[in-house]
């Protein structure tokens, strides 16, 4: 007879969703905005309710894949990881990488999501010697037609809107672009290590994100930078004028969050800093 205390694999994410939570917010001492932790939570719930027949089959969760012993151009060494899951089924092996993003994004730019996945390939199959079938990217962010099913709270509206959501989008792997790729990163690397942090020009601000609708580069990039009120072509982008783009960077704190929102992050934090005070002064009395 089956427990019917045991709680349901939604209630259960819920649950362990708190608990990430609560000890992410211990280790770092800030938190979240009411929205943004809703949105994440729901991320993973429409994952589950999704694509629950990948994440039950999933064979190894978080494979952690290396390539220590690189060099860049300028002599740097580095190492490239990253970390997938894989799926053995039916004498198949499928590596998944989760990325929050918007599936139609990472469809309208493959060649970004093919580069880190041929690395991720070669070391599966070259460095570890296993076989690989297929890659492709899950991305958790959900369409608008999602969201707005989610906010009107309407059951029947949004399976519907679940059923036309594809978040799984299969990624072909080609071994032999791998050098380039290694080059890609090094070429990166030499920047940071060179203090090379350029921003880019006013005009790639005002073009259009590839698989967005009508979304711009300054909209979708540059307002998620913490340094976005010192760069002068995001403040030429947000007011439109060259001669305001040098005025006071004070006048563009008009974009942070309202009171309410304010006052959540608040109080969330305090709340971290005297959860974290309490395991400190807990364990120094031990």
């Amino acid at each position: 007879m089956p427990d019917t205390d045991l709680p349901s694999i939604e209630d259960f994410i819920r649950q362990v969703f708190e608990q990430n939570f609560a000890e992410l917010r211990l280790d770092s001492g800030h938190a979240l905005a009411p929205d943004v932790k809703q949105t994440a939570l729901n991320q993973v719930l429409l994952y589950w309710q999704k694509l629950s027949s990948i994440a039950e089959n999933v064979s190894d969760t978080e494979v952690r894949l290396s390539l220590p012993g690189q060099e860049t151009a300028r002599g740097r060494d580095f190492t490239i990881e990253g970390v997938v899951d894989i799926l053995r089924e039916n004498d198949r092996t499928i590596m998944y990488d989760i990325k929050t993003h918007n599936a139609d994004y990472v469809r309208a730019n493959l060649e970004t999501y093919e580069a880190q996945l041929n690395i991720y390939a070669h070391i599966w199959q070259r460095l570890r010697s296993q076989s690989l079938d297929g890659t492709a990217v899950i991305a958790t962010d959900y369409p608008e037609d999602v969201q707005s099913a989610l906010e009107s709270g309407n059951l029947e509206r949004l399976r519907y809107a679940l059923e036309g959501w594809n978040p799984v989008v299969e990624i072909a792997f080609d071994l032999g672009r791998v050098d380039e790729t290694i080059r890609d990163f090094g070429a990166v690397v030499d920047c940071i290590e060179d203090g090379k942090f350029a921003p880019p020009a006013l005009t790639r601000l005002q073009t259009t994100m590839p698989g967005t609708r009508n979304i711009r580069f300054g909209t979708h990039v540059c307002r998620n930078c913490d340094a976005r009120f010192s760069c002068a072509p995001y403040r030429e982008y947000a007011q439109g004028s060259r001669q305001l783009a040098e005025r006071s960077v004070m006048q563009y704190f008009s974009e942070a969050p309202g009171e309410q929102e304010q006052e959540a992050w608040r109080t969330g934090n305090l709340d971290a800093m005297m959860e974290a005070g309490e395991l400190r002064r807990d364990f120094s009395t031990r």
